[in-house]
This record gives C-alpha cells, structure tokens and sequence, in this order.
C-alpha cells in the first residue's frame, strides 16, 4: 500500500511534535536541560521536522511536475 507524501509529512510532524512533548517534559521533571535523553528526544524531534518538511516539498514538487506535463499536452 502506498502513503502519499502528504500523508507521511504530517506523520513525521506529528512524531517530531511528539518527540518535542516528551523532551519539554523530561526537562522539567530532571531540572536539566542538558541531560541525555532530553537531547536525544529533541535530536529525533529535528529529524522527524526534517522528514516531514522534506514531504511537503516533495509534494509541491510533484503538483508542479504534473502541472508542466498538462501544460505540454496542451
């Protein structure tokens, strides 16, 4: 089964929004902002952003390739 890009963009937004959640709160329950797994939720928050941004513009990429072919055919 194919996931159109869309679909995965606000997938991988909602993990990186997930992942932020957790670190913002293991921050505030440790009382440091620089431990360990608060940086490792937030490394994988920036991933997921990255992913996600990644699809929306790939996207934009598709819609404007299918409407140079239209244009062609016309």
């Amino acid at each position: 089964m194919k996931f159109s890009p869309i679909l995965m963009g606000f997938f991988y937004a909602g993990l990186g929004s997930i992942f932020t959640y957790l670190a913002i709160q293991s921050a505030g329950t440790d009382g440091e902002m620089w431990s360990f797994w608060t940086i490792l939720l937030m490394v994988l928050a920036t991933i997921d952003f990255v992913y996600a941004i990644r699809f929306f513009l790939l996207t934009k990429k598709i819609n404007q390739m299918k409407k140079n072919e239209e244009n062609k055919k016309r």
